[in-house]
């Protein structure tokens, strides 16, 4: 038998190993990385790093969109949007990973000019080079088809479906209609029209958005949690500190993992429903790695 031949022969036993071969076809469990501490640029690029890191998602010459919650004219301390220093620190790792240009921006609920201000977002990243932080402009929405069980059919912004990469950086908190709003309904900030019409059917509804417009990374602040008079708060004594943010590509599970932070079940939610149903991502916490620094 020629050398080479030997080789080549080794090679495939050693990776038809019976270790090898009793995980064919065994499906890999979603990870969620969940990094807890005070320094809260420091445990972001930590949970980030949990699940693979940055360069496992933006490539060199990348347009990124990261996508936080800055609908309210409220401080960071009111816990209504993603914290500043969490957003920050996804920005800097997707420019560190070599993005082009990172696109940050929110459909906003209150006056866009008060709430980009006042949510310390736009003061964060200000000075970083190829960072653009710019108002919704309503002539970038395109219709696009979703085919889904509420919603045949919504406008979504250009600025998300033509980028490279999208990163989803929700800010964990109660919700008066939903329970609770994570990574999947964050998404609320990048569709346009009458969004109050979704309500009738939210969770079926983001469940079809979703499903098309799909998260590369989800990114959950919850260094500072609302527990209550959500999504606008305002009462600091609603606020309860967490130190904490988790990070998946199963946007689902991210959103199934936040949700014990506040006490409840992940089928308690049914936005989360919905969407594990769907086949978008895994509810089930028993069937999710979760890796804790």
């Amino acid at each position: 038998m020629e050398r080479r031949d030997f080789i080549r022969i080794m090679a495939i036993a050693s990776f038809f190993s019976p270790r090898m071969v009793g995980n064919l076809g065994a499906k890999e469990l979603p990870v969620v990385g969940v990094a807890t501490g005070t320094d809260y640029g420091k445990i972001t690029r930590n949970a980030i790093s949990a699940v693979g890191g940055m360069k496992r998602f933006v490539k060199p010459g990348d347009v990124v969109v990261v996508k936080p919650n800055m609908g309210w004219d409220r401080t960071p301390e009111q816990a209504a949007n993603t914290n500043p220093q969490v957003v920050r620190a996804v920005v800097e790792e997707a420019l560190a990973a070599g993005a082009r240009k990172v696109k940050v921006f929110d459909r906003t609920c209150n006056d866009e000019r008060r709430c980009y201000a006042n949510s310390g977002i736009e003061a964060a990243l200000k000075g970083l080079h190829n960072v653009e932080v710019r108002f919704i402009e309503n002539e970038r929405f395109k219709k696009v088809s979703l085919n889904g069980e509420a919603l045949k059919e919504w406008e979504l912004y250009g600025e998300v479906l033509s980028a490279n990469v999208f990163i989803n950086v929700p800010v964990a908190k109660h919700h008066k209609l939903t329970g609770l709003t994570m990574g999947l309904k964050n998404i609320m900030g990048v569709m346009g029209g009458d969004r109050g019409k979704l309500h009738k059917q939210i969770g079926p509804a983001l469940a079809d958005v979703n499903a098309v417009l799909k998260s590369h990374l989800t990114v959950i602040d919850a260094t500072r949690i609302l527990t209550d008079h959500g999504p606008q708060g305002g009462d600091p004594a609603d606020v309860k500190i967490m130190n904490t943010v988790i990070a998946s590509t199963d946007i689902v599970a991210a959103d199934a993992y936040a949700t014990t932070l506040f006490g409840l079940k992940p089928a308690d939610i049914p936005v989360t429903v919905a969407a594990a149903k769907r086949g978008i991502g895994e509810m089930d916490l028993k069937k999710v790695r979760v890796i804790k620094v």
